[in-house]
């Protein structure tokens, strides 16, 4: 496979950016090689600087159920690319895909609009605070709730793939006010609880873990989490940046039942476009400036492209048989890759909720950071360059999730599942 090009590219970036890219897990430093840069996509695939193409099962990390390209979505953005870019004003696009965003996920009754994943949940703890005049929070070892200093510690995503417990630059004082508790351990947030309670402001998680890899919520896990706090007055918020509606229209929450009080939304909800968002119960959203006295603000926040990719992608996704079509795919790929690891020597083990999905190189049960971390990750490393050098691009990273999309057809599968047998199967 020839990466001239890309490798040129690399040297370059490197005296420009830091580590010569812009998001760390980028560099694929974890697997042992540089990054491939890519010029295009379109449907299931990826075409790079070098003209070698990809299945691509990293969908911008998630937000390309459509996958690259989709008519509707392009559509979408070059009528609006007519009007404007941004205005700094409200926009009727804003109010459409507001409207559109309450009625899909269960708990929200209003949203605020913001521009990434990272100022959302940032967004939310804040109004938490305020909403509750509390100051302490509870987040899962190994879960990645975007940039924001007071999450950074014991996070997943890039952080677990750097091994950075924390990062340099964050305050003892920042992260001072946020207690750590283990995912999937309902009995060790009991205890956390009994001991400070009535000081949590929030209590934060990913539904559906995806940045220790992928992790389900145990059998009544979520509902012992809404459970502790009703009952304690804090604000449970669900990160579903990855999640919503990606495992079900509505979100995780819509899969599991279980009603947050604050939902945080990303680049799904635009399409692929820079977007974030967060919303809930309207008592608590109505504290949100100008509504109320907790301030949150932002320049480009509901900008016309990303509410119009949004509006086009959400319409898309909302048609008849679209989730049902996911998980048929999402589970033929899922049941082959288990037959080939079953028939090969090598430790595996699988998790899969809906179109999210991670093969970890390690015997599991993969149930929280503790057992993912586990894994070999020089098996995996070995995976990820035999499933590249073979035309299908995984996340970089053990501790990531690899998601399926529409475009995916019968043929896109059935090469993967091919590819990933003859490192399996040895």
């Amino acid at each position: 496979m020839d990466t001239r090009k890309s490798q040129e590219l690399f040297a370059e970036a490197q005296r420009l950016l830091p580590g010569g890219v812009n998001s760390p897990v980028r560099a694929m430093r974890s697997v042992g090689t540089d990054p491939i840069f890519i010029a295009r996509g379109e449907g299931s695939l990826m075409y790079d600087v070098d003209g070698n193409h990809y299945i691509d099962y990293v969908g911008s990390w998630g937000p390309l159920i459509l996958g690259h390209c989709h008519p509707a979505v392009q559509e979408a953005l070059e009528k609006t690319l007519r009007n404007g870019t941004s205005f700094g004003a409200p926009s009727p696009l804003e109010v459409e895909l507001a409207r559109k965003v309450i009625a899909a996920v269960p708990s929200i009754e209003m949203v605020r609009m913001v521009n990434s994943g990272t100022e959302a949940t940032m967004s939310a703890l804040r109004v938490a605070r305020g909403f509750t005049g509390r100051d302490r929070i509870i987040k899962f070892i190994g879960c990645y709730h975007g940039a924001v200093d007071s999450l950074l510690v014991q996070a997943g995503s890039g952080m677990a793939t750097l091994s950075l417990p924390d990062s340099p630059g964050v305050t003892k004082g920042t992260s001072a006010d946020t207690i750590l508790a283990r995912y999937n351990d309902l009995d060790h947030v009991r205890e956390i609880m009994a001991a400070g309670g009535e000081q949590v402001a929030a209590i934060i998680l990913e539904p559906v873990a995806g940045n220790m890899g992928v992790v389900p919520p145990a059998v009544g896990f979520l509902e012992g989490l809404r459970q502790l706090a009703s009952e304690y007055g804090s604000v449970l918020i669900f990160d579903e940046v990855m999640s919503g509606f990606r495992v079900a229209y509505g979100g995780a929450q819509e899969r599991f039942g279980v009603a947050p009080d604050l939902t945080c939304l990303g680049k799904i909800i635009g399409g692929g476009m820079p977007v974030g968002a967060f919303g809930g119960r309207r008592e608590i959203m109505e504290t949100v400036a100008p509504a109320g006295n907790t301030y949150q603000a932002g320049t480009l926040s509901g900008n016309p492209l990303a509410m119009a990719a949004g509006l086009a992608m959400l319409t898309e996704l909302g048609k008849p048989g679209i989730y049902e079509a996911l998980e048929e795919k999402s589970a033929w790929l899922a049941d082959s890759l288990a037959e080939s690891a079953a028939a090969g020597t090598i430790a595996t083990c699988q998790n899969r909720v809906g179109s999210m999905m991670t093969l970890f190189f390690t015997a599991g049960p993969v149930t929280d950071f503790g057992s993912a971390k586990a894994s070999d990750t020089g098996r995996y490393a070995e995976y990820f360059k035999h499933m590249l050098e073979n035309g299908v691009y995984l996340a970089p990273s053990q501790f990531e999730a690899a998601f399926v999309s529409l475009a995916h057809d019968e043929d896109n599968l059935a090469r993967t599942a091919a590819s990933a047998a003859a490192f399996l199967r040895g």
